[in-house]
């Protein structure tokens, strides 16, 4: 009879993670950087498939569906931003990602009634529902200036979340300006230049 004796797996042995996989010890923000890159890809289709004020069922199904997704990439951007405390690691910083994570939740919330087409703008619960939307726009724009001031993130990523963060302050007065079509076309670009890009940066952070 031959007895074996195995040495007990070390850590390294333990937190080995196969390749390919959303996550591993020296990538933690594999998925989030992923998810945020996806959601910035699919809102940017849908805004080229239907425009930015949809209509149609099908238009509003579409920009629902993109939008949505992009939604959900911004609340593992936030995620991220609060496991590395990159607004710094006071109260007033936690608060702020709390707030901007309960934005982002009822904007996905607006995104949905559109979507399923039973909201109304002219009642007042609605509208102040629709308007998260931009709140929340706007205040991923603070949260990226904040960033960069904080400097927590170094080198690119430090300065790359405002530069993806701008969006509504880049595409909508380019929309006033220059029309719906161009609008249009500023606002897809500017998600893969910037938020698209930011998620890869994120999902190649290590701590």
């Amino acid at each position: 009879m031959t007895i074996q004796h195995s040495p007990a797996p070390a850590r390294s042995d333990v937190a080995t993670v196969a390749p390919g996989t959303a996550t591993s010890p020296t990538r933690p923000f594999l998925l989030h950087g992923r998810m945020l890159t996806a959601g910035a890809v699919a809102w940017s289709a849908s805004i080229l498939a239907v425009g930015q004020d949809p209509g149609g069922t099908t238009g509003l199904v579409v920009f629902g569906l993109g939008s949505g997704l992009f939604q959900v990439g911004l609340l593992f951007l936030l995620r991220t931003l609060w496991r590395t405390q990159a607004l710094g690691e006071g109260r007033f910083a936690r608060g702020v990602l709390r707030f901007e994570a309960f934005a982002v939740s009822m904007a996905m919330a607006s995104t949905f009634v559109d979507a399923v087409g039973v909201s109304d703008l002219s009642q007042p619960a609605w509208l102040a529902l629709d308007l998260f939307w931009p709140l929340s726009m706007l205040g991923m724009f603070l949260i990226g200036i904040r960033i960069a001031v904080a400097g927590r993130w170094t080198g690119l990523s430090r300065f790359w979340p405002v530069v993806a963060e701008s969006w509504a302050v880049v595409t909508i007065p380019a929309m006033g300006i220059f029309g719906e079509t161009a609008g249009k076309y500023v606002g897809a670009l500017h998600l893969l230049v910037g938020y698209a890009v930011l998620g890869v940066l994120v999902s190649r952070k290590t701590d």
